[in-house]
């Protein structure tokens, strides 16, 4: 196995639908409302799926789905200024512009990182966790991304 594929990490970003697509556009990753730390965390090459629990920010609407899958692309994490004050930090990453949208419900039984099927909410708490490749494999997988992103 090469060396890479051993340090490889995986993912899950969790915000709403309309602010993944807005990384997915364009071309970066911001997680917890824009905190560095769990960038710092990731390393270029480390593949990240998000999860959305809801359709829009501030909004009720559920969306309970994995929206978007790529792969840390840049190995800077930078501020960007959003204007009035918030100034959130991102790092590039890449998208499989192809993935479809996967809905968890029918993969909860399969991921090892949900411990309590009952309570499956509770994994996402904190706003990205850190998974298995096989568990990432199989979300990709649903994402209709056989091979997970490159």
């Amino acid at each position: 196995m090469k060396t890479s594929e051993v340090s490889r990490r995986f993912w899950i970003g969790v915000a709403s639908r309309d602010h993944a697509l807005k990384g997915v556009a364009g071309g970066f990753a911001q997680l917890c409302h824009g905190k560095a730390a769990p960038l710092c965390r990731m390393a270029a090459g480390d593949g990240l799926v998000y999860y959305a629990p809801r359709e829009r920010f501030g909004e009720s609407e559920p969306c309970q789905r994995f929206v978007a899958i790529g792969r840390i692309s840049g190995s800077e994490i930078y501020p960007f200024d959003m204007g009035r004050g918030f100034v959130p930090f991102r790092r590039d990453a890449a998208y499989v512009r192809t993935s479809s949208e996967a809905p968890i419900r029918p993969l909860l039984p399969l991921l090892t990182f949900i411990r309590d099927p009952a309570r499956w909410g509770g994994a996402f708490r904190f706003g990205f966790l850190e998974i298995t490749s096989g568990d990432f494999s199989f979300i990709a997988h649903a994402m209709g991304v056989p091979d997970g992103p490159v």
